[in-house]
């Protein structure tokens, strides 16, 4: 067995893992990853990515047809096989080489294995053949290995081989029917994918669409999904699936039954924390890793948690702001150099606990970023909520005929800061770094109006939401 030393060893190479091995090397230490599957992760070949590439091409699409001269110019229907095709191609077919080229191009050593804890500052992997390798950190350890698809414990479900989310974004054929059962992010945005490619879709939510958001984002991306032919079920449990010759029988509510060719579980997702060694260094495996916002494990100096699997916010660009701060503290604690760890410092990720952003590409779009309207109220704050209708502003009128969607901001009126911002509207994915620019930098009500916005652009709701909120308020 062979033992390599390393400066960091990073457990996992999606795109948080490489992220903190970069900083790492590029502040002058060595760094290593270790995979046991494609590089890059989730995101590059099972999430962001290609679940993007299959809902842009109806998105565009549709919004062709909602333009008065464009409409009349598009009248084919959709190319399936093209649109795989063009998925398949932002996943590079499912093959890593140009990521392991990058990391070779950062001076980022691979290790290919299935990676374990075995003692304070050591790894242990074992490859495809069962051979094993022991590294050793001279400094650090971070485990940045995600998260895995959750089966909920429905009577049935399991055996019924469901498709997760992987299954929904690298699928080579598209089912004639589709039953998905969560109405969270991935089953809204797959249930518009899916639609638009020529499924016939339910959706199954025990709650509201998008429960975490404020609920008029739910109950407008519902709407949007019931124009588009999908069977909305909210407040509706699913109580057994199974599956036959005919596909998947999926029995909801008061013993209705639905029968789709493949069923969907889109009902969260789990911390991939059960097979790294944990219980060697005194950790619970299977459960998030709790991190102070440097992203240390309490009670060590040399173990980090990084991205979805600390649990702190399971999205791809969080992750990453999260791997620039501890790639940094990482090499500044090696180096003996000061660490900047108060509130919005360089080495924390302040910004997970009320400056999230995230866009649902469901249809309408959905773009958030800070607290929403009861979360603000819950964590005590007192606030004001402005309301403004995107579709009388001029920018978008101009965008798209018959443009419909809503604008919210939440205001601290103690500081005449705002404290959170929705958009739920076509391409208002747009307007959301403005927002989070505001959020974060708790710009004042009165400097905002100072921030002119471009006439005609949908960016005038920034003007529209100031003048509700009122020049007398700020």
């Amino acid at each position: 067995m062979s033992t390599d030393e390393y400066d960091l060893i990073v457990l996992g190479g999606g795109p948080v893992g490489e992220n903190v091995a970069d900083r790492a090397v590029q502040a002058g230490l060595t760094a290593v990853i270790v995979e046991s599957e494609l590089v890059g992760g989730e995101c590059s070949y099972w999430a962001c990515m290609p679940s993007k590439a299959l809902l842009r091409s109806a998105q565009a699409l549709r919004a062709a047809q909602h333009v008065a001269g464009a409409a009349e110019a598009v009248t084919g229907p959709l190319d399936v096989r093209a649109v795989l095709a063009r998925r398949n191609s932002f996943t590079s077919d499912w093959s890593d080489d140009g990521q392991v080229a990058w990391l070779d191009s950062a001076g980022i050593d691979l290790v290919r294995g299935h990676g374990r804890l075995s003692g304070e500052r050591e790894v242990t992997v074992t490859d495809a053949d069962g051979a094993a390798r022991v590294l050793k950190a001279r400094h650090a350890v971070a485990v940045s290995t995600g998260t895995d698809a959750t089966i909920p414990p429905i009577d049935g479900l399991r055996d019924a081989a469901p498709w997760t989310s992987r299954e929904a974004t690298s699928a080579q054929e598209i089912p004639a029917s589709l039953a998905i059962i969560g109405g969270g992010v991935v089953g809204v945005e797959m249930a518009t994918a899916y639609s638009g490619l020529g499924s016939a879709v339910t959706l199954i939510a025990r709650g509201e669409l998008l429960s975490g958001m404020d609920p008029f984002a739910g109950e407008l991306v519902a709407e949007g999904l019931r124009t588009q032919g999908v069977d909305v079920r909210t407040h509706t449990a699913t109580t057994r699936v199974r599956r036959d010759g005919d596909g998947v029988t999926i029995t909801i509510g008061d013993n209705e039954e639905i029968v789709a060719a493949e069923v969907l579980a889109a009902t969260g997702r789990t911390p991939r924390s059960g097979d790294i060694g944990l219980e060697t260094v005194g950790l619970e495996p299977g459960k998030s890793i709790e991190t102070d916002d440097t992203l240390l494990v309490p009670g060590t100096d040399w173990l980090y948690a990084v991205g979805d699997v600390n649990g702190r916010v399971l999205l791809t660009h969080q992750g990453k702001y999260q791997a620039r701060a501890a790639g940094d503290v990482i090499a500044a604690r090696a180096k003996g150099e000061d660490v900047d760890d108060g509130s919005w410092g360089r080495h924390v990720a302040t910004a997970d606990h009320a400056a999230v952003p995230q866009v649902v590409f469901a249809e309408p779009e959905v773009a958030s970023v800070g607290l929403s309207a009861q979360a603000a109220e819950d964590a005590g704050y007192t606030t004001r909520v402005v309301d403004y209708d995107l579709g009388s502003v001029a920018g978008a009128s101009l965008r798209e005929d018959g443009y419909s969607g809503k604008a919210r901001m939440i205001v601290d009126t103690d500081r005449d800061v705002i404290l959170g911002v929705t958009f739920v509207g076509p391409d208002v994915a747009d307007l959301l770094h403005a927002a989070t620019i505001a959020v974060v930098g708790e710009v004042p009500i009165a400097r905002l109006w100072h921030a002119v916005p471009s006439y005609p652009t949908v960016s005038e709701i920034w003007l529209r939401m100031l003048e509700a909120y009122g020049r007398d308020s700020a």
